[in-house]
């Protein structure tokens, strides 16, 4: 008898034996692994049924509810359903008496309820509280079986009354510790998967963490040398395998990963490295030091790498070395000193520039005076100081422009009406050259928002630029004006001698010139006249077949579209 007892036990703990290597599973399935749970329970509580001890009195004394308890709560609603439907087509047939019909009854009424009751509080619910719920069930269902049984002993049998007592006392202990350590496993091994789960949530986040820190390092301008605590280098950029070994192999990057750093550093072309990786590995304090050499300005910082939670000389992890290229930098700030000075000196410059116009225009009175009074061989002598001194005013005018960063006056003005106002004087200069002008606007250009003087200024030197460039009484001076997405364009075109190459680099630099009289302002001042209007002037040139200067004027947004739809409208007109 009570090796048949010991058997069912090991039957009803076959549910949260398979549970457990159901849940091992690389595919597993919650929801395939309740209806598995339900399943097991089922064939569990069909064998405990057929393994039931009989007693004379007629009744059975087996555990055959605990895998229905186990499956039901762990099955769902579902699992509960089907297993009580099994346990009711199998127990009815072989009721014997009044007691067990009362104690199914009292199953059906009020234990099955509480079951499903229980169902969802014993899901949310944590360990200890589904040991009490599990034991809260088969509490109730053994003062259930319990009663009944021994009301029906006392009536009918006494002489039988202390071998069923012991008997079911037995099957109480058994049905607690049963219970007890199938919830204990079955909740060790969700336990276990949910802590699988989480570390493996905790992996993929730290291996995404890690490339995102692989890549940003690798991605960065700097020059990145991870180091371990033994000195072996962990990581390395190309920036710093670039600086240490000079290589053109990406692959020699991965191959360096490994090695000391006394292997990626040559002592003798860059000790100072070496030295500060040193004394991080010892813990020393963060270092930076400024480098020159071959050339280069480097930052380098090296500083110690350490576990949080720990202290002393075992914190130390590791060690980095972050290199910083400054060469451009300091280029740009030594630029900008230089431009600070220079501009100092144009403002001053500008002032003294500006005081010599009053002497200046003074002494062209006089001269121009004593011209009147002067003999027939003297005026020529006198043309020639007039001339001088308008050319030094005009050098005085075109320096004032270019050295004033000022803000100007703008009005909206179209460029065709400004190009057709500058025309004549252009053609009176070309004629005097004997040099023909072609003139071809775009219609319908949208205005723009310019100053009228400074334009006019503008168009002017280009012009005279252009006319310059040619031999007298040859060429043509092609003036056009185009509308692009977004843009209106100004061309200004020769067919001159051209401009080298050596010459374009300088053309817009101050004082630079190749004509015999020039002063080397014209086109610096033209291209100050374009940036205060927020446009581009390009060059376009090739030595013996002339050149053409390209003005481009951004247009507003508002003005861009009502270009377009002008353009659509006199397209469809």
């Amino acid at each position: 008898m009570w090796q048949t007892m010991i058997l069912q036990v090991f039957i009803s703990m076959l549910p949260p034996l398979v549970y457990q290597l159901w849940h091992d599973r690389p595919n597993y399935d919650a929801k395939r692994g309740a209806w598995f749970t339900g399943i097991v329970c089922g064939i569990s509580m069909v064998l405990c049924m057929l393994m039931s001890m009989h007693m004379e009195s007629g009744y059975q004394f087996d555990i055959r509810l605990i895998p229905y308890i186990i499956g039901s709560l762990y099955g769902g609603y579902w699992s509960m359903g089907a297993l009580t439907l099994l346990y009711t087509s199998l127990r009815i047939p072989f009721f014997n008496t009044d007691g067990e019909w009362l104690a199914f009854g009292m199953f059906l009424i009020i234990f099955c309820p509480m079951v499903l009751l229980s169902i969802q509080p014993f899901q949310l619910a944590r360990r200890k509280d589904k040991q009490k719920i599990g034991a809260v069930l088969i509490t109730v269902l053994q003062l259930f079986y319990g009663t009944t049984m021994l009301i029906d002993i006392i009536l009918s049998k006494p002489k039988l009354m202390w071998e069923h007592v012991w008997i079911l006392i037995g099957l109480i202990v058994l049905s607690y510790l049963v219970l007890w350590s199938s919830i204990l496993i079955i909740e060790n091994m969700r336990e276990k998967q949910m802590l699988h789960r989480q570390l493996r949530r905790m992996s993929e986040k730290y291996r995404a963490e890690v490339q995102k820190l692989q890549q940003f390092i690798d991605e960065t301008p700097l020059g990145v040398v991870l180091l371990d605590s033994e000195g072996r280098v962990t990581h390395l950029n190309e920036v710093a395998h670039m600086h240490f070994t000079p290589s053109t192999d990406k692959g020699a990057v991965h191959e360096m990963r490994g090695c000391t750093y006394l292997e990626l550093i040559d002592p003798v072309r860059d000790g100072q490295s070496i030295s500060m990786l040193q004394k991080a590995l010892r813990g020393s304090r963060t270092s930076v030091e400024l480098v020159e050499t071959e050339g280069r300005v480097l930052v380098k910082t090296a500083f110690t790498m350490r576990d949080n939670e720990m202290t002393g000389p075992t914190s130390i992890t590791g060690a980095a070395l972050i290199m910083h290229d400054i060469t451009e930098l300091r280029h740009l700030r030594d630029e900008l000193g230089r431009m600070d000075r220079l501009s100092l000196v144009g403002q001053m410059a500008a002032s003294i520039t500006h005081e010599i116009r009053n002497p200046m225009a003074v002494i062209r009175g006089f001269v121009q005076l004593m011209r009147e009074r002067a003999n027939e061989g003297q005026i020529e002598y006198f043309r020639i100081i007039m001339e001088e001194l308008d050319r030094a005013n005009a050098i005085i005018n075109d320096f004032l422009s270019l050295a004033q960063n000022r803000l100007i006056d703008k009005a909206h003005s179209s460029l065709n009406d400004l190009m057709s106002e500058m025309l004549p004087l252009i053609q009176a200069d070309a004629n005097l050259r004997g040099i023909q002008v072609e003139w071809h606007p775009k219609p319908g250009l949208p205005a723009l928002l310019l100053n009228d003087k400074e334009m006019k200024q503008l168009i002017l030197n280009l012009a005279r630029n252009g006319l310059e460039a040619m031999k007298e009484g040859t060429g043509v001076l092609l003036l056009s004006t185009d509308l692009l997405p977004g843009a209106v364009v100004l061309r200004v075109q020769d067919t001159g001698i051209g401009i080298s190459k050596e010459q374009m680099a300088k053309l817009f630099e101050p004082f630079f010139t190749t004509k015999s009289r020039g002063t080397g302002l014209g086109l610096p001042v033209c291209l100050s006249i374009v940036e205060r209007h927020n446009g581009r002037i390009d060059v376009e040139s090739e030595e013996g077949n002339g050149t053409t200067f390209v003005v481009t004027f951004r247009l507003e947004e508002g003005e861009a579209e009502a270009a377009v739809a002008a353009e659509e409208y006199k397209r469809i007109g």
